[in-house]
């Protein structure tokens, strides 16, 4: 059967939450037994986001296979609980470096190369490559941006005439605006909502669903104009408001029949029942969510990094935890710590309250100081410690200098001249110049070693994970860390570097080269994070650090049909 595309635009303003939306109304079709994967599409002129400060993009979310992708991903994996790919974040950039390369190679046989038709092919390319795999049923689509961008236009074009070649049922433009509510004049505003479908016209596009976002319920009125107005049935005007948490979101998009206009739209010629179910199978999700909203405690981690001024930098560690927690009851209070502001001289009244310490990844050495300074407290004072990727090699140069006597050990991405480089570059490497896209990255496998806390933890002796890194611990030198009673419980099996580092006279503590928090999914949080959380709990409860469950920060609407 053919494949069915809906394509996720927004209006008005960026930022509000089309990653989510497509994540929640994949998670809703997906609930209904259709094969769901979501791709999105950057207009930036990067190739990927790999370059990018995460002060300026966010969080880098990578895949198993290695793509350096938009954060939206991660979105997507978590509530889809599958892999995406290179083939699901598509950048300006990319499509712009794919067809240079084809014209000098000569595919275009001599004619001129332009935007329409040669990008904007290659855009519908991208678009239908997911859908052409006969491995999905729907494809969800989010073009990053606002409509109105000049940079967008192209993406805007490439949906314009998939629209006429493939069909309108088996096409949907979901639209997603800004409804503000002016507290002055007491009520909620349709004109932003009215010019941003406008715009969307002037491109050829008429939506078939236009997804509402405000902080104040859009009653009949305000539905029955922008029905009107922007040409849509009112049962296709969805109201989105802010919710306690994102993972209430499908529930409340399920509530307003978003996964109904879908299914109706596309399979409304007698076949639904041979494609997917009539109502989705959420049991699973409102078991989670119900335990989500429904802690029995809070405890404390810090999370030492240098980019924690801004909240999505960290993002899937954030998420990690949360979902970590869930099973057990569980609320962690994440408590963000600027490494560069961390020293001997503070980092008691710093860390001095926390359960738990995660030391997070990171480039360039501006806080290196700090976070090495934060895993010298949790191994000093036996609080549980998770060094990830740079926080795994903050904690061997720690423990290099201080256990080992290696004074001047540190890493030779920071000190070139170091007597003790204890984390150096690795060989392949050290040839390359280029900085995008040459780190090792995507996945990889890690043997573990049988009777260590992390065979504890995984219970098998062989997994992958992903990474994105150019430094690894330097293998000449690691035999004296094993002597002074630091454990290599985890190595790649075919390069024999170093995966996971452990000190088993300590409650908890472990340091990973890799990045566990790219597999966290509801209910199938990382063993990782699961077991690390577990710890924190339990160091809470001796050192009296928990808390009564916190409120949510904002009051969001509650749900119609399901009792938390």
């Amino acid at each position: 059967m053919q494949t069915k595309y809906i394509f996720v635009t927004g209006g008005v303003t960026s930022s509000l939450g089309k990653g989510i939306f497509s994540a929640s109304l994949g998670r809703l079709l997906a609930a209904r037994d259709l094969d769901v994967t979501i791709q999105k599409f950057d207009p930036y002129i990067n190739v990927d986001p790999g370059t990018m400060n995460p002060y300026e993009h966010g969080e880098v979310y990578v895949t198993d296979d290695g793509a350096e992708t938009d954060l939206d991903l991660g979105h997507y994996e978590r509530f889809l609980g599958q892999p995406t790919s290179q083939a699901n974040n598509v950048t300006t950039g990319r499509v712009y470096m794919e067809v240079i390369e084809k014209e000098r190679e000569g595919a275009y046989l001599g004619k001129t190369v332009q935007v329409v038709p040669h990008i904007i092919n290659e855009i519908k390319h991208w678009m239908l490559k997911l859908g052409e795999t006969g491995d999905y049923d729907v494809v969800i689509t989010e073009i990053g941006g606002t409509v109105g961008d000049i940079e967008g236009q192209p993406y805007l074009e490439a949906i314009r005439q998939l629209r006429n070649d493939l069909g309108p049922r088996n096409t949907m433009i979901a639209h997603l605006t800004l409804v503000p509510y002016l507290r002055a004049a007491g009520e909620l505003k349709t004109k932003p909502t009215q010019h941003s479908v406008k715009e969307l016209l002037a491109h050829g596009l008429q939506p078939d669903a236009i997804i509402c976002r405000s902080e104040r319920p859009i009653d009949a009125d305000v539905r029955s104009k922008i029905s009107l107005f922007c040409n849509v049935e009112e049962e296709a005007v969805i109201q989105m408001l802010d919710a306690e948490t994102i993972y209430e979101v499908p529930l409340l998009l399920k509530e307003e029949g978003m996964g109904e206009l879908a299914v109706d739209r596309f399979y409304s010629d007698g076949g639904q029942g041979d494609v997917c179910t009539d109502t989705p199978d959420l049991e699973d999700w409102v078991g989670f969510l119900k335990r989500l909203k429904n802690p029995d405690e809070t405890i404390p981690i810090a999370l030492v990094g240098k980019y924690v001024e801004h909240q999505d930098a960290y993002k899937s560690i954030t998420e990690s935890f949360i979902l970590a927690g869930v099973p057990d009851g569980v609320q962690v209070e994440v408590e963000y710590v600027l490494s560069e502001d961390l020293g001997p001289g503070n980092v008691e009244a710093v860390l001095g309250d926390v359960a738990g310490i995660l030391v997070a990844p990171g480039f360039g050495d501006r806080g290196v100081n700090g976070k090495i300074q934060a895993a010298r407290y949790a191994r000093e004072n036996d609080v549980p410690f998770f060094g990830i990727c740079l926080g795994l090699q903050c904690a061997i140069v720690e423990f290099a200098r201080h256990v080992c006597g290696w004074t001047d050990a540190h890493s030779t991405e920071f000190d070139a001249e170091t007597s003790y480089p204890v984390i150096g570059l690795m060989e392949e490497q050290k040839e390359i110049s280029d900085k995008g896209g040459t780190m090792r990255l995507g996945q990889y496998d890690c043997r573990i070693q049988e009777g260590s806390r992390a065979h504890e933890i995984y219970e098998t002796t062989l997994v992958q994970e992903r990474h994105r890194h150019r430094y690894e611990v330097n293998n000449v030198l690691r035999y004296k860390l094993l002597e002074e009673g630091m454990r290599f419980s985890g190595v790649n099996p075919d390069t024999d570097l170093i995966e996971i580092m452990e000190l088993p006279d300590k409650r908890w503590f472990l340091g990973v080269q890799f990045h566990p928090e790219y597999k966290s999914t509801v209910n199938d949080p990382h063993p990782l994070f699961r077991s690390f959380v577990r710890a924190c709990a339990a160091y809470a409860h001796e050192e009296d650090l928990v808390a009564s469950p916190q409120p949510p920060e904002r009051e969001a609407v509650p749900l119609a049909s399901v009792d938390m």
